[in-house]
């Protein structure tokens, strides 16, 4: 469900309140651990941890419009969801994640393509989000970001 919020503040203060807790400290998890140079925003709707134009002035290839995106966040109708590309473009930094996941969550993982689907609020692993998000620094998610989008168009 895209939210039509153009700020995150907007897009908090919409969420139903039996979302918004979990909403709001998993927004601090990331915000409180990402590296240096990544930018809130919305993004497709969602809560957006983005390069900005001013660092990487490509932006994302699909939309050169828009900042490359990193990291979003969204409550969807069943769940919350929180996309991580790194995880998507790097299989160590997604093996670590699982393991590590499995030592903390009562239940099994539920994932898609740089997706982490969390059904049951009290089973979101906010340390273990807070960690992953300290994993990519700016300049290595431009780095890895490059390396698969050139690899996919040779």
């Amino acid at each position: 469900m895209q939210s039509k919020a153009t700020t995150p503040e907007q897009y908090l203060a919409e969420l139903p309140e039996d979302r918004k807790q979990a909403m709001l400290k998993l927004r601090n998890a990331i915000k409180d651990n990402l590296p240096k140079g990544f930018e809130e925003v919305i993004s497709y709707g969602m809560l957006g941890f983005v390069v900005p134009h001013s660092i990487y002035p490509a932006g994302y290839h699909c939309t050169p419009k828009l900042p490359l995106p990193f990291i979003n966040l969204a409550s969807q109708k069943n769940f919350i969801a929180l996309y991580h590309m790194g995880i998507y473009g790097d299989k160590n930094l997604l093996d670590w994640f699982v393991t590590e996941y499995s030592k903390c969550a009562k239940n099994k993982i539920d994932t898609g393509k740089g997706c982490l689907r969390f059904k049951k609020l009290d089973d979101i692993p906010f340390e273990l989000i807070g960690e992953l998000a300290t994993k990519i620094s700016v300049e290595d998610w431009i780095t890895m970001y490059e390396y698969n989008w050139k690899s996919r168009t040779k």
